[in-house]
């Protein structure tokens, strides 16, 4: 198929589709466990990859190109389901931090390691600097879109 007749939009969503079979066959976010949805799980990832700082929903919408509306839903059917808690920050009253539950906690080292076989897989062969163009274009990518959101 030449250049020309290629869509960046499908061919992004043809990657998701084989990225989301490549994570069934390896033990990763396909099958819903215990109502966990696969929203649910990618943020139990994020939530892990950062336990080592305080995260708050406003770093949930950043991360995941989010609505304060949307984020606030997601995360109180989490806190429902058992999977994340809010706690209260010394320093400022209004905002909780989010933090992972034992059960989640769990959940999400195990996604850390299938997300680490999944990136290994589908960054095989690239060089460094093949790799540093490619998150550079996806970043491009995702700045594009958000600047046609903002501005209609």
């Amino acid at each position: 198929m030449s250049q020309e007749q290629r869509h960046i939009g499908r061919e992004l969503h043809k990657l998701d589709h084989v990225i989301r079979r490549f994570l069934c066959q390896n033990g990763g976010a396909c099958r819903q466990k215990d109502d966990v949805t696969g929203t649910n799980m990618r943020i139990i990832r994020f939530l892990k990859a950062n336990e080592h700082r305080d995260i708050y929903q406003k770093d949930v919408e950043k991360e995941f190109g989010i609505t304060r509306s949307t984020a606030s839903r997601v995360l109180v059917l989490m806190e429902e389901k058992g999977l994340v808690k809010r706690l209260s920050v010394e320093h400022d009253a209004r905002l909780k931090k989010l933090v992972l539950t034992e059960k989640s906690d769990r959940m999400g080292e195990e996604m850390r390691l299938v997300g680490e076989k999944t990136d290994a897989q589908l960054l095989e062969g690239f060089s460094e600097q093949e790799k540093e163009l490619l998150f550079s274009f996806v970043d491009r990518m995702v700045e594009n879109v958000s600047q046609k959101e903002r501005h209609g």
